[in-house]
């Protein structure tokens, strides 16, 4: 049995990059990191622009100018001013090349066919210079750069329609366990519903990863062995929930060392999640985690998602870590270090009823966990406690 200190530097230092292109359409590229330096393909603005509704001027050393047409966003319209003269403009409207000036219409008075301006204007205020953004060939975004919203409209504002970048892990989850069935099927006795694959699916669509592949097997030894084969040689992790024990029925374990399958470590001195079970077999890791939801879960965040973000390549892999005060008592049977499911706010936390491994009513209520070390056997209210924030 290992801490969890040396279970997570074990995932850290057993984790890499998944090095793998694909090419994406722009608009399902959110989330991704660019494989590789995208280079403009235009200025950006691709012409001179004004920056507001008002008049583009020709500038002359008078205050009134004569007003010789209207561009509006989208016109090619573009006529030769000379000194004197103006424009009305609206605001993203290509500027005249003879322009050299916008004058904001809060500061303009229209007579028709002559305009008179507040005062004298600076060259070029209110006009975006072509290519002020980024220029023809200049870099727009460099590799690594994660895909948010902004870099998506962005990179389509340059007339981009598909971006290589890292290819997001293939992952599957293994359900075992003969007593479960499929939500929506009637529940005779002795059955549960499986609700660990979801459960564990909706954790990854929630980080964007989508490429999830599910599996279920019965307790029989050869059904688990042949499963497992395919998924850890079909994918670059794979999750196995239950049958990591030592019942009669638990054939996971068993089946791992049969297709050679390195342990790394097997249990880890914690609650909840004390049977964990990390491997690799070539560049595929395997994680069995707890059968208990709630412990799933856990272990899920505290060790999987390390992984996860190591295959992004991502320098941030673990989930953030704060000090919050406590608003509640609490007290550790046991020497184990144990995590707790708690509701944090604005600098406090709560500890939640009901944090026995195999209920998820409380973890449904929960946006962090407390992390209680071996040593501290209570909890008082105000005491500093140290809280992991779950992505929700």
């Amino acid at each position: 049995m290992v801490s969890i200190a040396e279970a997570i530097t074990t995932v850290k230092n057993n984790g890499t990059p998944l090095i793998k292109k694909c090419v994406k359409p722009i608009e399902k590229a959110g989330g991704y990191l660019l494989f590789e330096d995208i280079n403009s393909p235009i200025n950006m603005p691709p012409f001179r622009q004004s920056a507001m509704d008002g008049y583009a001027l020709n500038r002359h050393d008078k205050l009134v100018y004569n007003l010789v047409g209207e561009i509006k966003a989208g016109d090619a319209f573009q006529p030769v001013l000379q000194p004197g003269e103006a424009v009305r403009i609206f605001t993203g409207a290509a500027v005249p090349d003879s322009a050299n000036a916008v004058m904001m219409q809060e500061k303009v008075e229209n007579h028709g066919k002559t305009i008179e301006i507040a005062h004298q204007i600076d060259l070029e205020l209110n006009i975006r210079p072509l290519g002020e953004q980024v220029k023809t060939g200049d870099i727009a975004l460099k590799k690594g750069t994660k895909l948010t919203p902004a870099a998506i409209g962005y990179l389509i504002s340059l007339g981009i329609t598909e971006v290589p970048v890292y290819k997001k892990p293939s992952i599957a989850i293994v359900t075992t366990g003969n007593e479960l069935i499929e939500a929506g099927q009637p529940l005779s006795h002795g059955k549960i519903y499986e609700s660990n694959s979801k459960m564990l699916l909706s954790a990854l669509y929630n980080l964007k990863f989508y490429d999830v592949n599910l599996y279920k097997v019965e307790d029989d030894f050869e059904q688990t062995k042949s499963t497992l084969k395919t998924a850890i040689n079909t994918n670059d992790l794979v999750l196995i929930t239950g049958g990591i024990s030592v019942g009669d029925y638990d054939f996971v374990g068993k089946a791992l060392e049969d297709l050679n399958v390195k342990e790394l470590f097997y249990k880890v001195a914690q609650k909840p999640g004390k049977p964990l079970f990390y491997g690799k077999k070539e560049a595929t890791q395997i994680f069995a985690l707890p059968g208990n939801p709630a412990a799933a879960l856990t272990c899920f965040y505290v060790y999987v998602y390390i992984a996860l973000q190591q295959m992004m390549n991502r320098d941030e892999v673990e989930l953030p870590r704060i000090q919050a005060k406590s608003k509640s008592n609490f007290e550790k049977r046991g020497d184990r270090p144990q995590f707790l499911k708690a509701i944090y706010t604005d600098g406090t936390v709560e500890i939640l009823e009901g944090q026995n491994s195999s209920m998820l009513q409380t973890f449904a209520l929960s946006n962090a966990l407390i992390y209680v070390p071996g040593d501290v056997m209570t909890i008082s209210e105000n005491d500093t406690v140290e809280v992991i924030l779950l992505p929700l």
